[in-house]
């Protein structure tokens, strides 16, 4: 049975993919700008966008439901015993929804994307301590 394209070949795109082509753009940029031995580690963790976080990932972190995260490390930091032999795969979620919504500006969005992906992967490498991700810039 050959395959069918779905939809229409002459369709115009859809404005919220090239508005979700913009955000991935962000972290893009986002990443190669990490230096080169942070963003190696880059490797171990699926770097995943979500529109916005879940009810239970609101509720899991203490917040409200008025409240939002811009990003979620899920996983287990390098820095502790074992992290290789986690068995769910770590995971950096960037929250687009909330992300555009509070930073409607482009220069201040891109900055915050990439605050918010250092802000997780300093998680990931086992750096918790927030005073320590404030002295890095990353807080």
């Amino acid at each position: 049975m050959s395959k069918r394209r779905r939809g229409s070949r002459t369709a115009p795109r859809r404005p919220h993919a090239v508005h979700h082509q913009r955000f991935e753009h962000l972290v893009d940029r986002a990443v190669a700008g990490i230096p080169a031995p942070f963003r190696a580690a880059l490797d171990e963790v699926a770097l995943v966008i979500a529109d916005e976080p879940t009810p239970d990932q609101l509720r899991e972190n203490g917040l409200r439901p008025d409240e939002t995260l811009y990003g979620l490390y899920e996983g287990v930091p390098r820095s502790e015993y074992g992290a290789d032999w986690s068995p769910f795969p770590n995971r950096i979620l960037i929250f687009r929804l909330p992300l555009e919504e509070d930073f409607p500006d482009p220069d201040d969005i891109a900055d915050e994307v990439r605050i918010t992906i250092l802000h997780e992967l300093a998680h990931h490498l086992g750096i918790e301590d927030e005073d320590r991700l404030e002295e890095l810039g990353i807080d």
